[in-house]
């Protein structure tokens, strides 16, 4: 009986041994190992896994997935205008560096506090301390790629220092506001509505100015034809009276040439136009007479 309660024992010791040391390591994570709390320099992949069995090793779970944090961080620009600046990271842990990453800071929360927040305010500074606020507005693409390089380059310098090269992947960095003091913006306003202003004003005058030049061309196209029908006319005129004089004149030559050939016509001529009244005169002598052709 008592070697029977014995091997009962060692059966469910063994079996309790099996159980504890499978694991499974979720999709989006790598376990990280730990004998006795010491962590291993090694790094399990998703699935199932054989360990020591408790307790004498555990499992971790670190995510491997792109986390998303917001950085909020106070500067000065380069004319001394307070700006605050929301930066937001995309970034991951390198899966053969989680062993090294949980070691160094613990968790996502260490690593948010002790490289990415100091990172995105001492990048923020430097950077924006090298442009007016307007610049900034301006110039943004060229200031959110100055803040990326800055950015890479201090978490990189930072987990060098700490142990922990490459631990780090910085998947994108986007900024996604810049916050101007009040006076500031009332002046942005300002200044942007002199503009429209302006802008508004130059295009009246421009439009003034084509409407004028349109009723020029009016005007002138109306002048040119008013002038140009003037000259048809007055050449139509002429030829009228050309013609007119030339017709006269050949009439007159005809009459002419027809009382010289016949010399007679002229005598016939009076006596049609002679309304049959002798003409009176007053004194003495003799009174003359008409000759008569015949």
């Amino acid at each position: 009986m008592e070697k029977l309660v014995g091997v009962a024992l060692l059966f469910l010791f063994c079996f309790l041994g099996l159980v504890t040391s499978c694991t499974s390591v979720d999709t989006g994570n790598v376990g990280v190992v730990k004998h006795f709390g010491a962590v291993q320099p090694y790094a399990l992949s998703e699935g199932v896994h054989w360990i020591r069995p408790w307790p004498f090793a555990s499992v971790t779970e670190v995510t491997t997935q792109n986390n998303t944090t917001d950085v909020e961080a106070a500067a000065a620009s380069k004319d001394l205008q307070s700006v605050h600046t929301k930066v937001t990271l995309q970034w991951s842990i390198a899966p053969g560096s989680a062993p090294v990453f949980l070691q160094r800071f613990g968790d996502c929360d260490g690593c948010w506090v002790g490289i990415l927040t100091p990172a995105v305010q001492e990048v923020v500074k430097a950077v924006s301390a090298r442009y007016t606020a307007e610049q900034l507005i301006t110039h943004r693409a060229q200031v959110k790629a100055e803040i990326e390089v800055g950015l890479n380059d201090f978490i990189r310098k930072t987990l060098t220092e700490r142990g922990a090269p490459g631990a780090i992947r910085i998947a994108n960095v986007a900024v996604t506001n810049f916050d101007f003091s009040h006076e500031f913006n009332a002046s942005i306003e300002a200044k942007v509505k002199a503009e429209q202003d302006s802008l508004r004003a130059e295009n009246e005058k421009k439009t003034r100015v084509t409407q004028a030049e349109a009723k020029a061309r009016e005007v002138t196209l109306a002048a040119e034809a008013d002038a140009k029908q003037t000259t048809l006319q007055a050449d139509a005129n002429a030829y009228a009276i050309d013609t007119n004089s030339k017709a006269k004149a050949a009439a007159i030559k005809r009459e002419a040439d027809a009382l010289n050939a016949n010399p007679q016509l002229i005598e016939l001529r009076r006596i049609e136009r002679w309304n049959g009244t002798l003409p009176t005169f007053t004194g003495s002598g003799v009174v003359p007479m008409m000759q008569v052709a015949r």
